[in-house]
């Protein structure tokens, strides 16, 4: 376990919700920077893909790429069985 140093105003804002969810402030705390690394993964995702869509010849290779690939994933299935 590490301690880390918070504002005194994230420290109450913790402490009150811990109090109102009856959940620690570790807990707390863990779920909000695990919310926010995804959050910054998919920000992150969506400015890649802007860059991508702004390349036009890119752009182009990813959709054809997607039409090769699609309906390869019902390959050798059964197509009246129910999943």
């Amino acid at each position: 376990m590490a301690t880390i140093r918070t504002s005194e105003r994230t420290h109450k804002i913790l402490q009150s919700l811990s109090k109102s969810l009856n959940k620690s402030m570790q807990t707390i705390l863990d779920q909000a920077v695990e919310e926010y690394r995804r959050a910054v993964l998919l920000d992150k995702l969506n400015d890649e893909y802007a860059a991508l869509r702004a390349d036009p010849d890119a752009w182009k290779e990813v959709l054809e790429e997607r039409r090769l690939l699609e309906g390869t994933l019902a390959d050798g299935l059964d197509s009246d069985e129910r999943f």
